[in-house]
């Protein structure tokens, strides 16, 4: 080892633990945050007659200045007293005792959590000839208003989403479960960000096996930072190599809440409106908060008409490939003498057709998403009209393809959760291929490879397609179909496994 790497070694060893000297202690900050001038270190005297040298430091901008001001700066310097006999131990006493008047207090010893405090809101008042920091809460909050959900819009249901802060976020889903068994996890993940991740159950309907297996996983996190929930999505799921997501994901507070009354867990992360929930099943993306809002029968005419066009999203252009290039005799005469006088002037076979027009469609959505709101609308509608309208006339594309895409494209919007139509809208792809070469039979071979694909995924060891696979009869109450609340009173079986009665005589 090189003398620059013992010299590094114990410079970390000297600075792990605060000095008892208040100038020492205060270089040392100032040199580990770089001199930035957004660090205030404010130095005074207290402790009449004693006069005690103290310093408070905090992050401008982060912290509350009308909270440092009124109740720690003021409130010391105006109501401490101390005399000679005073010793430095009595005097934090007294200052957490009897001076700040802030909600929370807590002592700190080391250097690393001092500066996370810092850097995190709130205020540090450090005692010359004490080897420890007093921390205070005095975070300024600035939160973004709750608003209307964006990716998850319901008719009827709540209105409210939630935000880019933690503590507002937890308080919304307490706000709903108000039960003293609604316990919180907390951890810090992210080397240079210090993340705040909130981790929730309810203690009693949740599986503790699946709690301590979420928590390992988070745990064995080694990462320099965590700026969106996708990051831990990413790192704790089961299986990495799949491209359909084995975490759900949601920014609605009652849906959080419903699936940890099923016996889920949530993990929050601070600095993102989106709440992962684990386990995830497959039926969970295609359900949505308003099939429990309304009427049984209404709800699941809605999921049923929802999985009809899920599937037309995910084999629609490669039964019209399959049908108009191979297994022409399925048509009716009338309508396959219409398909091919359209396709008569169309110098493409029926695949590439139907790949240029996917991948126009695939361009203009995602055109329409990343430019400015005002302008994005108005790009995908008039694109969409415009260049389809063009290519029939220009004998590029048929008429039927524009109605396959057309339909295509509208089922693909069914989806309640975005992250699973993702993984359909690529799916499409190789299915188009599969029925270009083989037909009918490339397409039924390609579902059968999905299905035994989704039968072998797990998210945090249940499996994924149940109820359907392991099937579980108990649990088709809420899956096809929605049956009345009424018969909604046990949890998924797999999920929850003790407490799975719904009522007052598990309480």
């Amino acid at each position: 080892m090189s003398n620059a790497e013992n010299d590094n070694l114990l410079e970390n060893k000297t600075i792990t633990s605060l000095s008892t000297s208040l100038l020492e202690n205060i270089k040392t900050i100032q040199n580990s945050l770089g001199n930035s001038n957004d660090i205030i270190i404010r130095e005074f005297l207290v402790g009449k007659p004693l006069e005690i040298p103290i310093a408070i430091m905090y992050t401008d901008g982060l912290a509350d200045n009308t909270s440092i001001n009124d109740f720690v700066l003021e409130s010391i310097i105006s109501n401490f007293e101390a005399t000679s006999e005073t010793t430095l131990e009595e005097i934090a006493i007294r200052l957490k005792a009897y001076c700040i008047t802030v909600g929370s207090i807590k002592d700190i010893a080391d250097l690393s959590s001092l500066l996370n405090a810092i850097l995190s809101g709130e205020t540090i008042l450090l005692i010359d000839g004490l080897a420890i920091g007093i921390s205070t809460s005095t975070k300024r909050v600035k939160d973004r208003a709750i608003t209307e959900p964006v990716t998850e819009a319901v008719i009827r249901g709540p209105r409210e989403s939630f935000t880019e802060t933690l503590r507002t976020n937890t308080a919304l889903i307490r706000r709903k479960i108000k039960s003293p068994n609604l316990w919180i996890k907390s951890r810090v993940i992210g080397e240079v960000t210090q993340t705040e991740i909130a981790v929730m159950y309810i203690n009693g309907i949740a599986n503790e096996k699946i709690v301590k297996e979420v928590l390992h996983r988070l745990d064995e996190i080694n990462i320099d930072g965590i700026l969106e929930s996708g990051y831990i999505e990413q790192l704790i799921q089961d299986t990495k190599f799949t491209l359909f997501p084995t975490i759900y994901n949601s920014e609605r507070p009652d849906v959080i809440a419903a699936e940890l009354l099923e016996g889920k867990i949530a993990i929050l992360v601070d600095g993102t409106p989106f709440v992962l929930i684990v386990p995830a099943l497959f039926t969970s993306f295609l359900q949505s908060a308003e099939d429990y809002y309304q009427s049984a029968f209404v709800s699941s005419f809605i999921r049923l008409i929802r999985f009809i066009g899920i599937s037309l999203a995910l084999v629609a252009p490669s039964l019209y490939i399959s049908l108009t290039t191979f297994h022409q005799e399925m048509l009716p005469t009338s309508l396959l003498i219409s398909i091919y006088a359209q396709r008569e002037g169309v110098p493409f076979p029926a695949f590439v057709e139907a790949l240029i027009m996917e991948i126009a469609f695939e361009v203009l959505r995602e055109a329409g998403l990343r430019m400015p709101r005002m302008i994005g609308s108005a790009i995908s509608i008039v694109g969409t009209l415009i260049i389809g309208q063009a290519a029939v006339e220009a004998g590029i594309v048929s008429a039927a393809m524009v109605i396959i895409v057309a339909l295509t494209a509208i089922c693909s919007f069914l989806f309640p959760a975005y992250g699973l139509s993702n993984s359909i809208r690529i799916l499409r792809f190789p299915l188009m291929g599969l029925a270009a070469m083989f037909g009918l039979f490339g397409i039924f071979i390609g579902i059968m490879l999905l299905i035994i694909h989704l039968c072998s995924l797990r998210s945090f060891g249940v499996p994924y397609m149940s109820p359907y696979a392991p099937l579980i009869p108990k649990d088709q109450k809420d899956a096809l179909i929605v049956l009345p609340r009424g018969s909604l009173l046990t949890r998924p079986r797999l999920i929850s496994q003790i407490n799975n009665v719904r009522g007052r005589k598990n309480h």
